[in-house]
């Protein structure tokens, strides 16, 4: 299926030219039938020659309902523009014209419509509506002149929307989807229904969707799914769809709320955008009216030249690089332009310069995306995040200045200042105190200001830094004890001449050995520290198991600290330690075993 929009000036016969190519009645309430005049959405569809399935979504002319009409032709990717014969291109196909500019809608058909009340006005309302269209999507659509009371140019209208729409790019049915809704109504046995335009993407029966409503996002199910009166298992792009929803109900689903593929895309309330027609942003209003899709949020503007400007929405919306606005006067209604969304994500402006700095960068982005720009901007971010942004494709490679580190993408050159600052940091500290253990994860983490600890250990490696026990250190600093080293040596000689032999807390005082001596001793691997301030020699578990292999199993602790020859207060706090090793067992509270 295709969906045609209309777009032209009131009493235009838009409605009319509708009803004569589908059959169908588009104006939904009886005010608009009695009065002759479309105030809201229409709909209606029909079969072209080809076979090809078209649907029309019909809008208002009127500057009042100006708003009602963008939310029809904002989804639509095609537009049937409208001129009257007998009275000419008016005021509102100005604002029309500016709309479908403002969306940079390229595909479409000129149609001049009443041509039975003035056959001789054709040619000159043709030429006028020409010149009023140059300069948009629509300058060279092909133009078609009808009475759809007198039934004539409907069949040559019909082949022209034929070639028009065979000529049209086919959109993505896969990947994530968003649906701007319309409309919503309960059905008596069904529930809540809302319908909308699907440019892209696939439905299916069952789905389960993200409602972003005005009030915050929900979670709900397809119930069901219809096109054109009939129920179907799934539909893809291009389609008008009515689904059936659950867990929702009429009242809090409305117009410009959004069902969305769940966690696919990013939800913004601030936009770097840039002017694609209409006025100058500083000569624009700083409140306006912002449409995207089929939502309609007031908004206001902080201009960075002509062509540029930060966008604060009063909620947020599913938005993301490319996607097209219209900017919208709400004192006067009329369409001040269009924009294309340049940076769906723009940073926060919290220190003086700041602003600057973003407008430059924003100044150099485009349309089709700048990676390279977005990772260096963050310096670092998530693969999935650049794809909800819309900056990647499916199986987009990372480009050069880019290191791809598990699911971040990190600009080369910070990566490298992280090396840089780390090691600095870890040389400064060595120098200042050797026996520290190094830098602690938690506080390298802090120290560059990781977004993620998983980045961590990627800047490790490559520094060429060690890590032990938590810690971060330069190479070749764990055996270096500074000046504590000789009263090391010192203890060490005189456990090699008996091992078990720990000394007390006062002669270890005398050696100038601390708490926090022994430690950095133990790191290099020089003591062995037990409970109770036992201090040992590495070795010694080894040597004890020697010995005490030589007894009679089991064997108690007296007869352990007998056959080491030391005592009680270093025997237990070492059988302790044997046990942890696995080496020996305890069997009850006064025996153990060696494990053999």
């Amino acid at each position: 299926m295709h969906v045609v929009a209309t777009a032209g000036h009131v009493d235009c016969g838009k409605s009319t030219l509708v009803r004569a190519l589908t059959g169908m009645e588009p104006d939904r309430w009886e005010e608009e039938r009695r009065r002759g005049l479309t105030i809201d959405l229409g709909y209606a569809w029909t079969t072209l020659p080809s076979g090809q399935d078209v649907a029309f979504v019909d809008v208002p002319g009127h500057e009042r309902f100006l708003g009602n009409m963008l939310a029809g032709i904002g989804p639509a990717p095609v537009v049937c523009f409208v001129v009257a014969a007998d009275e000419g291109w008016q005021a509102q196909s100005s604002d029309h014209r500016d709309a479908v500019a403002a969306l940079g809608i390229e595909y479409g058909v000129v149609v001049i419509s009443r041509t039975d009340r003035a056959p001789g006005q054709v040619g000159e309302v043709l030429a006028r509506t020409r010149r009023e269209l140059a300069g948009t999507g629509l300058a060279n659509a092909p133009a078609v002149a009808v009475s759809a009371v007198e039934g004539t140019g409907l069949a040559e209208l019909r082949a022209t929307l034929d070639g028009v729409l065979a000529g049209v790019p086919a959109p993505a049915a896969t990947g994530r989807l968003r649906l701007w809704v319309d409309r919503s109504f309960t059905i008596k046995g069904a529930g809540t229904v809302v319908t909308g335009t699907l440019a892209a993407g696939t439905l299916a029966q069952g789905d389960r969707l993200q409602l972003l409503g005005h009030d915050g996002s929900r979670s709900v199910v397809v119930r069901g799914l219809q096109s054109r009166d009939t129920s179907y298992s799934s539909l893809g792009p291009v389609n008008r769809v009515a689904l059936n929803l659950r867990d929702v109900s009429a009242a809090d689903v409305r117009r410009g709320d959004a069902l969305l593929t769940p966690d696919a895309w990013p939800v913004t309330g601030v936009l770097g955008i840039q002017r694609t027609t209409g006025v100058a942003y500083t000569d624009v209003p700083e409140q306006l009216m912002v449409h995207a899709g089929t939502a309609a949020v007031p908004a206001r503007l902080r201009p960075f030249g002509a062509d540029h400007a930060r966008l604060v929405l009063d909620r947020r919306l599913p938005l993301v690089l490319g996607d097209r606005l219209v900017l919208r006067d709400p004192g006067t209604r009329s369409v001040l332009g269009g924009a294309q969304v340049l940076d769906a994500d723009p940073p926060a402006l919290r220190r003086r310069g700041d602003g600057v700095h973003w407008a430059e960068r924003l100044a150099g982005m485009d349309a089709a995306g700048d990676v390279l720009g977005e990772v260096a901007g963050r310096g670092a971010v998530q693969e999935e995040h650049l794809r909800r942004l819309g900056l990647l494709s499916a199986h987009e490679a990372a480009p050069p200045g880019v290191r791809v580190l598990g699911d971040w993408w990190v600009h080369a050159p910070l990566f490298e200042a992280w090396q840089h600052r780390l090691r600095t940091a870890l040389g400064e500290l060595h120098e200042r105190d050797p026996l520290a253990p190094g830098l602690s994860r938690g506080a390298a983490r802090d120290l560059l200001n990781l977004p993620d600890e998983r980045l961590l250990d990627p800047v490790i490696r490559e520094a060429g830094l060690e890590q032990e026990g938590g810690h971060v250190r330069l190479p070749g600093t764990l055996g270096n004890l500074g000046a504590v080293g000789p009263a090391v040596a010192e203890l060490e000689r005189r456990l090699a001449a008996d091992a078990f032999h720990a000394p007390e807390a006062d002669e270890l005082a005398a050696l100038g050995l601390g708490a926090r001596e022994l430690a950095a001793a133990e790191r290099t691997g020089r003591l062995l520290r037990l409970r109770d301030g036992v201090v040992l020699l590495p070795t010694a578990p080894a040597l004890a198991m020697r010995e005490l292999a030589r007894l009679e199993q089991p064997f108690t602790t007296s007869q352990a600290r007998q056959a080491l020859g030391t005592t009680r207060r270093v025997a237990v706090p070492l059988l302790e330690c044997l046990d942890s090793r696995g080496w020996t067992r305890r069997l009850d509270a006064g025996h153990r075993i060696v494990v053999r």
